[in-house]
């Protein structure tokens, strides 16, 4: 927790009076986002006590601090992985900072791939659940300052959020799926047999981030809501078809600008 205390300290010195809210992860390809961040405070994760590289494809690893929306904003522009082969405790630190500073609300998204038949490659999904397959952030002592031992999970993305970014999708015209997210530790893409099984045990799209993040926020009773973009496909894949890191990528940047109305949208609402 002195690690956390520490970063949020440091922030704080770095953004004075400002009060954000509203904490948004953007994800692989994603960061376009904080390009529509009014009066922005950038701050290297490099700069922050305790704060590593963020060396993933597309993640440029800052903090930036503004007004998106209306609302006062903290976005993360990139992530920690746990596949980059940090622990957890450095996965989760940014969003517990977050926490510490104030946030009530956390909006995560992310690059996924879809295993549902109706999915296309740039398609958007509200993550109603989801299926953790990567090492719980909340394994050892707890953090009683921040939640309880045992936190609640029957409910993790926020329906209330749910149903607002639905209404708005509605009226922006934007087509959006939901479904449940399920999480792997990567940094392997998943071989085909591995996107059968999580098509039968209910994944709808899977991914290499977003629920240690989701659960340390649900921990601290932050509400919720997550969105993918379906960057690739798995249901029609053969002995020539090849997961690219790089396209990936690319595909995240050409569904950013739809993620960004969406965004906006449902900050000048909530």
């Amino acid at each position: 927790m002195a690690t956390v205390d520490k970063a949020a300290k440091e922030i704080r010195k770095k953004i004075g009076k400002r009060e954000p809210k509203i904490g948004i992860v953007l994800g692989s390809g994603l960061g376009k986002l904080a390009d529509s961040i009014e009066n922005p405070i950038s701050i290297p994760y490099t700069s922050v006590p305790g704060f590593p590289k963020a060396t993933a494809i597309g993640h440029k690893g800052n903090f930036i601090v503004g007004t998106l929306g209306g609302k006062e904003v903290i976005a993360m522009q990139g992530r920690l992985h746990y596949y980059e082969g940090y622990g957890m405790d450095t996965v989760v630190l940014p969003i517990r900072t977050m926490i510490r500073l104030g946030i009530d609300t956390l909006l995560v998204s992310n690059a996924a791939g879809g295993m549902n038949r109706k999915f296309k490659v740039g398609d958007l999904m509200l993550i109603r659940d989801h299926i953790n397959l990567i090492p719980n952030p909340l394994i050892g002592p707890n953090i009683d300052e921040l939640g309880p031992r045992f936190p609640d999970m029957t409910c993790p993305y926020d329906l209330a959020l749910q149903r607002k970014m639905t209404s708005i999708a509605k009226k922006e015209g934007i087509p959006i799926h939901k479904g449940v997210y399920v999480s792997t530790t990567g940094p392997t893409y998943e071989t085909p047999a591995e996107y059968t099984y999580f098509g039968k045990i209910g994944a709808d799209a899977v991914g290499m981030s977003t629920t240690p993040e989701v659960i340390v926020a649900r921990h601290a009773g932050v509400r919720v809501l997550g969105m993918s973009v379906i960057t690739d496909v798995t249901h029609d894949i053969d002995e020539n078809y090849v997961t690219d890191g790089e396209e990936i990528v690319k595909e995240a940047d050409k569904a950013a600008d739809k993620m960004c109305t969406l965004f906006m949208r449902l900050l000048q609402e909530i």
